[in-house]
């Protein structure tokens, strides 16, 4: 079983400063893996992923990635580990172009996406170019976020909440690029509060409460955990 994970997260605890967030947190993500963290606002699931990355104040127990223990290590060696993170908040830059954004970051691994790649799989980044991040709709912008970690050559994607406030066509297109990239062989871990988007997307779940891993099921149990989700989502 070893060889097939790529992420296993034991007895983790995240605090930012004397907050401690994360309890306890178990789990594994195996190669080629979609796997969504469900839950709250507020349940820890941004933390895991800010936790994985090394982007909180303190961490204990074990993250393992791609064989590599990297509790202790910093976020730019982490990175190199084949980590690629799609912040909620996107961060592009508003004054450089569409492309210029796509160039800036630098690899962490070989194998990333060519340019015509990504714009085969975001045909409107393709028409939008030469356009300035800022002049970018919500839903371009978040496109441009998650094509940029595909430059890099990381092979696990983090995700956070790509699919919030865009119009349906949007996510959508979301949807049909994770689709794309499974079938490219990456790894994604996705935090999402749209369980619709989610759903159909990913082979396993997690459902976090109060910063600890509270249920997990495939995507074959789905049907049988709604009235769990219910319980704890309200979906």
């Amino acid at each position: 079983m070893a060889d097939t994970e790529f992420l296993r997260l034991t007895d983790v605890h995240s605090f930012y400063g004397e907050s401690h967030i994360l309890h306890g947190v178990n789990l594994t993500v195996n190669r080629g893996e979609v796997v969504t963290l469900l839950g709250r606002n507020g349940a820890g699931r941004t933390t895991t992923l800010k936790s994985i990355l090394g982007l909180v104040g303190r961490r204990t127990g074990s993250i393992m990635i791609n064989g590599v223990e990297a509790v202790n290590l910093p976020p730019h060696k982490i990175a190199r580990l084949g980590i690629g993170y799609c912040p909620e908040e996107r961060g592009i830059f508003a004054s450089l172009t569409c492309e210029e954004n796509l160039l800036l970051p630098p690899a962490v691994a070989s194998g990333g996406m060519t340019l015509d790649e990504i714009y085969a799989m975001f045909p409107n980044l393709e028409e939008r170019r030469m356009s300035p991040g800022m002049r970018l709709s919500g839903g371009e912008q978040q496109m441009l976020s998650v094509a940029r970690i595909l430059r890099t050559g990381a092979t696990l994607l983090l995700l956070d909440e790509i699919s919030e406030g865009l119009a349906p066509v949007i996510v959508q297109a979301l949807a049909k690029a994770i689709r794309m990239l499974r079938e490219k062989g990456l790894t994604i871990v996705m935090v999402e509060q749209n369980f619709r988007f989610a759903a159909p997307l990913a082979d396993r779940f997690y459902v976090m409460e109060h910063g600890s891993i509270v249920e997990d099921f495939t995507a074959v149990e789905l049907d049988s955990k709604m009235g769990m989700l219910h319980e704890y989502l309200g979906v």
